[in-house]
């Protein structure tokens, strides 16, 4: 799933990794309780990564870019259990998580059909009661031009509950934001 040169270069800044820190992250999990063991589904440069250290107490991110597998387990250490694999088809035990999250990435699966295998996935890997959140960007134009040449699969909000169900989940919801939506689902307790 490349992205092209300012994609990278966008993704890759400190200005980035502040708007992630100050604005996104608290955004997306507003109401949010991660529980202390955490999976990132498609961390990128790390930005995210960075900002979920403060709000769990174990955090494991899987990436699908073997390059960026090399740079998080640099960067990180082992605060941060990175492994290389694929959201949709995750070397994960069934229930070992007590949330699943993953931001601004969805739209770089390569197909509805991936994305629906990835939430599948993340509903094997939680825990009774755990909690799927996660963000994503709104199509725009400019969303567009910025991703031109890369893997881009929109995903529309107004879809994503029933999608989400489809793959098991409950108490599902969807908030629309500026610029982008939030959702969390949850896992039926035992």
């Amino acid at each position: 799933m490349p992205m092209n040169l300012v994609h990278r270069r966008l993704c890759s800044s400190d200005r980035w990794a502040r708007a992630v820190r100050d604005q996104l992250l608290p955004w997306a999990l507003e109401d949010a309780r991660l529980g202390p063991d955490t999976l990132e589904i498609g961390p990128g440069y790390g930005a995210t990564t960075s900002a979920l250290l403060r709000r769990t107490e174990r955090l494991t991110a899987v990436e699908s870019d073997p390059s960026y597998t090399v740079r998080l387990r640099l960067l990180f250490g082992d605060r941060v259990d990175v492994v290389h694999g694929d959201g949709a088809d995750l070397p994960l035990d069934d229930g070992r998580f007590d949330s699943v999250v993953c931001f601004t990435m969805l739209h770089h699966v390569p197909s509805v059909a991936a994305q629906d295998r990835l939430f599948a996935e993340a509903h094997r890997v939680l825990r009774p009661g755990g909690l799927f959140t996660g963000c994503d960007a709104l199509s725009s134009w400019g969303f567009r031009a910025i991703h031109l040449g890369d893997t881009c699969v929109p995903v529309p909000p107004e879809t994503l509950e029933a999608r989400l169900r489809m793959a098991g989940f409950e108490k599902c919801s969807v908030t629309v934001g500026e610029g982008s939506f939030r959702f969390a689902a949850h896992r039926a307790a035992a």
